[in-house]
């Protein structure tokens, strides 16, 4: 996984993995889910891919616009 560089600070994301249609991604809590095409849609998969390289506003996305879409949660 990639370090999220959260340039705005106080986000809750620790880091992140890009996949072909998914997008895994590890909260500072240690927790880490993976959100894929099928579970929250293609466009938000692809807008959260743009905010976790840039490393500003994926959490406030997250808990906006896909909070609950996730495919699975591999721990908490």
């Amino acid at each position: 996984m990639e370090y999220y560089y959260n340039l705005a600070g106080g986000s809750g994301i620790y880091a992140y993995e890009i996949g072909d249609d998914n997008i895994k991604v590890q909260f500072s809590s240690g927790s880490i889910y993976i959100f894929t095409y099928s579970s929250a849609g293609r466009e938000n998969i692809e807008h959260m891919k743009k905010l976790a390289e840039t490393g500003k506003g994926l959490n406030r996305f997250i808990s906006r616009n896909v909070k609950d879409k996730y495919s699975r949660k591999i721990r908490s």
